[in-house]
């Protein structure tokens, strides 16, 4: 009978790239693992990996034995979430990540929040404009925004966030307002992160290419753009609502506007039932929306 112990071990070379990476997780010795994982092959008579000096690479073989065998480690996870959920107190490492400027800014001061309630858990976040890998990179929970791609992640949403095209008075004193997503083409669009726009056009949404010739990972330095002119930007709620109230900020292509850009907490299946995922996610549902909303009526210092 193949012992589970090499199963561990094959799953988390293939996970994290290497064999030391892999002892490290499971703290235990290199050479105990690569003797767990040659054990495994010569148990199943076939060869699961191709090793080199430098790099690991999974055989025909390994590759399809490596989807059963995370398959059923995701449900010896789940049983174990299941049990977790019945406990009154969360507890463990909580293992979180967002986008940069978002997290710092409505993330990080609400998990700080949660966790002075909860002193037990234990807390590694990461803030990265980075799509990281959900499932792969053991988070428990991704904070994403936006209209999500299907996939079989869970997701829930923690709040609404609605995003728009603006510009200052400034940039549109000698440039027509565009009426069409089709114009933005004639206009100088301040990028951010990505240099995709996201649209509701006919019903159907759209993500559109910009160009410019300005571009930051960073809202408040692409709402500081704006407001001196230098282009227009998409920018959510929370930043210009203020400005586009004092006519600092003026609102085009409004009958445009995407109107499923939420706040979504992102999970794998197998972890929405532990207590410490559950009660942070409803604690969220809770506090980020008023928290948006104040931020609608304070303005952004730049």
């Amino acid at each position: 009978m193949v012992q589970w112990d090499g199963i561990e071990a094959f799953i988390e070379v293939v996970r994290l790239g290497t064999f030391a990476a892999a002892a490290h997780q499971l703290n235990v010795s290199n050479s105990h693992v690569s003797r767990q994982v040659a054990q495994l092959e010569q148990q199943l008579g076939l060869p699961l990996l191709y090793r080199t000096t430098r790099q690991i690479h999974l055989t025909d073989a390994g590759e399809r034995y490596y989807v059963h065998c995370r398959e059923l480690l995701d449900g010896f996870r789940e049983a174990e979430a299941a049990l977790q959920s019945q406990q009154a107190s969360p507890h463990g490492v909580l293992r979180l990540s967002c986008a940069t400027a978002f997290g710092e800014r409505f993330i990080a001061p609400l998990v700080n929040d949660f966790l002075c309630l909860h002193p037990q858990l234990e807390l590694r976040l990461h803030l990265t404009n980075r799509q990281v890998d959900v499932i792969d990179e053991g988070y428990d929970v991704v904070i994403r925004m936006g209209t999500l791609q299907d996939s079989s992640l869970v997701a829930r949403r923690l709040a609404n966030r609605r995003e728009f095209v603006v510009a200052s008075p400034d940039y549109f004193r000698d440039r027509p307002h565009p009426h069409s997503v089709a114009e933005l083409s004639h206009h100088r669009c301040l990028i951010g992160s990505r240099d995709l726009w996201r649209f509701d056009i006919e019903g159907v949404h759209r993500e559109v290419r910009v160009q410019g010739t300005w571009q930051a990972n960073s809202g408040p330095a692409l709402l500081d753009a704006a407001l001196k002119g230098l282009g227009l930007a998409q920018l959510p709620d929370y930043y210009v609502m203020p400005y586009l109230a004092s006519g600092r900020l003026i609102e085009v292509l409004t009958s445009f506007v995407c109107k499923d850009a939420g706040v979504w907490a992102v999970m794998p299946q197998h972890r929405q039932h532990a207590a410490k995922v559950r009660q942070f996610i409803d604690y969220m549902v809770e506090h980020l929306p008023a928290q948006l909303d104040r931020a609608s009526t304070n303005p952004v210092e730049s």
